[in-house]
């Protein structure tokens, strides 16, 4: 295979949006907009790549470890990581709380609703990258366009949805979350042109940028997703469009040319 192009599969969402790129397809021919476009790849079961698109805020959630998860029957809980493509202006992030809470204090402000203003809602703007640890209470705004790496598994617990008519898992919600001030991490150069925007246990996501050649290390045990977020990337002689999700599992060489990005992740190192 060496590098080969992931299908994209729309899903609707009543907080998504009409108006996406071309490359996704027409949202005006939908019942629903768009709110997510899932890249997943039966040969790479890590890690899932999505693209979402909000008009409203979604829900205030949280999503288990793999040890809460794993207890209740699912193969493995959910880190994620958000990396921010357009952002409409006063556009925020909720993550975490300014000051600890607890679980009785979490409940009370998740029945009364005043966990919306409890949570410090973080103003983005494009290039800007969140990576969320199992256990954090987070919404995403409206008015975004975000690229989300995630654990491979869908399971997420909601705390509080705006007296929209779903079902809530209080209990499962408190006994996940780790309720606290949310961290920012640090972003290491390891080039003059890359950069490791997190390496955690559950995966590593490198920033590629242009002007300049990069090697990608890969292996059929361990392959990467490639995302490109801005024109001008290639590999060889094919062109990697912005939007796209590529898996590689062999190296490969990517070249960017000036104003080009491109993401990379990783999943778990195997164990020799």
């Amino acid at each position: 295979m060496a590098i080969r192009q992931l299908k994209g599969h729309a899903v609707e969402k009543v907080w998504g949006q009409r108006e996406i790129p071309a490359i996704y397809g027409d949202a005006g021919s939908t019942a629903e907009p768009i709110g997510e476009i899932w890249f997943a790849d039966d040969a790479a079961p890590d890690l899932l790549v999505k693209r979402l698109f909000t008009s409203e805020k979604l829900s205030i959630q949280v999503h288990p470890n793999d040890d809460h998860a794993r207890a209740s029957g699912h193969r493995c809980g959910k880190e994620e990581a958000w990396y921010v493509l357009a952002a409409h202006p006063g556009a925020t992030i909720g993550a975490g709380f300014a000051r600890e809470l607890s679980d009785e204090d979490l409940r009370a402000a998740a029945l009364d609703g005043s966990i919306e203003e409890l949570m410090v809602w973080h103003p983005v703007s494009p290039g800007d990258f969140f990576y969320v640890p199992a256990g954090t209470v987070h919404a995403i705004g409206a008015g975004l366009s975000v690229l989300e790496i995630q654990q491979n598994v869908d399971l997420t617990y909601r705390l509080y949805d705006y007296g929209r008519p779903r079902p809530l898992q209080l209990d499962e919600s408190i006994a996940a979350a780790v309720a606290g001030p949310f961290v920012h991490r640090p972003v290491h150069a390891i080039g003059p042109a890359r950069d490791v925007l997190i390496a955690a246990p559950k995966f590593t996501i490198e920033r590629l940028v242009g002007a300049a050649d990069h090697h990608v290390a890969a292996g059929s045990a361990e392959p990467v997703w490639l995302m490109p977020t801005a024109p001008g990337c290639t590999s060889g002689e094919t062109a990697l469009a912005a939007g796209t999700v590529w898996l590689a599992d062999a190296a490969v060489g990517i070249t960017i040319a000036a104003g080009g990005e491109m993401l990379v992740a990783r999943g778990p190192a195997r164990q020799a």
